[in-house]
């Protein structure tokens, strides 16, 4: 099997997953509890090895070219799992009621301005390299997890906006439009520099440290 292929794969899978963390928040009515659920997707992601976009453009710069050309591939592959996810479950009992609650989010993101969209993107993508860099090198087993639940917990109450996520509840909702692709894009955008900024920033400080 080629690396691309499989990398795609895992995308789809990483996508499935989020997906399942959707499925969880959007009936629940408690938002602390939602939120603490939807870590769900993070956590299989993580423990699976999956590649999730928002976690892996975060050391774009620490690899080679070869690992920035997969990162569309793997935006793609995300977009389609949570696509399957949301169509698996709009053909149930469920899917109204989450068909529903997907669209007055759908409502929120399409209604604000770009600017905003992006600066939640990037606000968001700082919360998951804290969860993902966490898991990847916290020495204690507990703190691995709590780093997965907290990162995943605050970004969804603060309010922030994670594109993958945002690709399930558009697909949920069936509010694909071009306004929406947009909106998605410029989220993108945004955990890309967010993911970034601080990670690399975060390396900066190790290397000297080191020294």
């Amino acid at each position: 099997m080629k690396p691309s292929f499989q990398v795609f794969i895992s995308s789809v899978l990483a996508g499935l997953c989020i997906g399942f963390g959707g499925l969880v928040f959007l009936p629940t009515d408690n938002r602390i509890v939602g939120s603490a659920l939807f870590t769900i997707g993070l956590f299989c992601v993580c423990s699976f090895g999956f590649h999730l976009f928002t976690g892996k453009v975060c050391y774009a710069l620490q690899n080679d070219r070869a690992y920035a050309l997969m990162l569309p591939i793997i935006w793609l592959g995300n977009l389609i799992g949570t696509g399957l996810t949301a169509g698996c479950a709009s053909l149930t009992r469920n899917g109204p009621a989450l068909q529903e609650k997907a669209m007055a989010l759908c409502q929120i993101k399409l209604n604000d301005s770009l600017i905003s969209l992006f600066f939640l993107g990037v606000l968001c993508n700082i919360f998951i390299y804290i969860a993902v860099e966490g898991f990847k090198n916290n020495p204690h087993e507990l703190g691995k997890y709590l780093s997965l639940f907290f990162g995943v917990m605050v970004f969804i109450l603060a309010g922030t906006e994670h594109c993958v996520a945002d690709m399930f509840y558009f697909w949920m909702a069936g509010a694909w439009s071009g306004r929406a692709v947009i909106c998605v894009l410029v989220i993108s955008l945004g955990n890309a520099v967010g993911g970034l900024l601080f990670a690399n920033l975060h390396r900066l400080i190790r290397l000297k440290t080191d020294k």
